[in-house]
């Protein structure tokens, strides 16, 4: 596409720089309200944009036949896309109602490759189809992969899997579109095709980093715990005595207002990595408890456990899901420059059903980060990592900050660049 005269040209020294962009527009009909936003995120960013995001709530009419064309009214190198029940944009969410969220980021000398995923099943097991041609030579090894999921067609467990053992240390950010309460109803958007099934994304890196920064909305209570015995989710014994007694002690310990929290949202986190000397909140992957057994002293937890491995119960409210992501937004802030801009991930079990004021995600993330470009959607499930392992996660805030890369110039033997 051709360079559209109405973009602001940047600078030579902009031109240099990372930038990004985001705009909303409530406009009854989707196509007014693509071109008001796109208008407003362009007025922003000098320059043609190296990625574009779109997130379209409300169910619009006719939505997969616009969302075609977006390529036409964006001017990017790569646009991902996807339809949702709730957006937010800077510091405003809109749980409700239409609304169309752009944002627009440019990122000088970054490597960014654009995929369409689809599950397929051979007789060879699951596979999943749609690799690009670009990565058979190798993928970047400082590469974030960026991922849009329809919930009802696409198993990101299994991604996630496979990954792991294909790429270990590759992060994964990202979120299961929420804007159809039955297969075949979200759209999904990449440059100028859209899919009703799958997962469109991007793997980015090179000139630009992602910091990952996954809030899982809990705070644990009590201590830690080895796993002495478990059978696939059933924890049986911890520290050598039955499961339950341990959660037992730990309630006798409590106040009224945590043991109201235990009986209505208990966790349990599992370590991510055990290869440390002391743990701290973000370093569990955390899981509900599904029920217990009085007579036999087990718990039933949404996991798959092992002996050996280190957990801690946790509760989940309002007030310790913003305590977390208050905690992780301020001691994940990165050295100046800082970052450039975001995406944020959020369940839509959060917003006004999990706190008593509006907009609480996105208003966090700019008490951090103050005019920081920020785009997202209300997910039906985040995806996101906790330590190096890339988890698929309930009621939690996944969000990608965009880091530029700063490059040190190379330096002569008399120490002059």
């Amino acid at each position: 596409m051709n360079q559209s005269p109405d973009i602001p040209q940047p600078s030579p020294a902009e031109r240099a720089l990372a930038q990004c962009s985001v705009a909303m527009s409530t406009a009854d009909a989707l196509d007014d309200a693509i071109r008001e936003a796109v208008a407003k995120a362009r007025a922003d960013l000098p320059g043609r944009a190296t990625l574009a995001v779109v997130f379209v709530a409300g169910g619009f009419p006719d939505q997969r036949a616009t969302l075609d064309g977006l390529s036409e009214l964006i001017d990017a190198d790569v646009l991902i896309g996807g339809t949702v029940e709730g957006v937010l944009a800077g510091g405003v969410e809109r749980e409700r109602g239409r609304a169309v969220v752009v944002w627009l980021g440019r990122f000088p000398e970054a490597t960014v490759v654009p995929l369409a995923l689809e599950y397929r099943q051979t007789p060879d097991g699951g596979s999943f189809v749609g690799w690009p041609a670009d990565l058979h030579a190798g993928w970047p090894e400082d590469a974030t992969l960026l991922l849009l999921a329809d919930p009802f067609s696409f198993p990101v467990d299994r991604l996630i899997n496979r990954l792991a053992e294909d790429h270990p240390g590759l992060p994964l950010v990202g979120g299961m579109l929420s804007g159809a309460a039955e297969p075949g109803r979200n759209v999904l958007a990449l440059n100028g095709h859209t899919y009703d099934a799958g997962a469109v994304g991007v793997l980015i890196g090179g000139g630009v980093r992602v910091r990952p920064i996954v809030s899982q909305g809990c705070r644990p209570i009590g201590r830690t715990f080895v796993i002495t015995k478990a059978e696939e989710n059933i924890l049986i014994g911890l520290g050598g005595r039955p499961a339950l007694e341990r959660l037992q002690e730990i309630y006798g310990e409590l106040d009224e207002s945590d043991r109201q929290l235990v009986r209505k949202s208990l966790h349990v986190g599992r370590v991510a990595s055990e290869y440390q000397d002391r743990f701290e909140r973000g370093d569990f992957l955390v899981r509900n408890v599904i029920g217990a057994d009085p007579e036999t002293g087990v718990i039933a937890v949404g996991d798959t456990l092992r002996v050996g491995q280190t957990i801690q119960f946790h509760v989940r409210d309002a007030a310790s899901a913003n305590a977390d992501l208050t905690h992780l937004l301020a001691t994940a802030a990165p050295a100046e420059p800082g970052p450039v801009g975001g995406l944020v991930f959020t369940c839509n079990g959060r917003g006004l059903r999990l706190f008593d004021t509006p907009h609480h995600d996105a208003a966090c993330l700019q008490r951090q980060f103050s005019g920081l470009p920020t785009a997202g959607f209300f997910a039906q499930g985040e995806i996101g990592p906790i330590g190096r392992q890339n988890c698929l996660h309930g009621f939690t805030a996944s969000i990608a900050l965009f880091e530029q890369v700063v490059r040190t110039p190379p330096t002569d033997a008399m120490g002059s660049a």
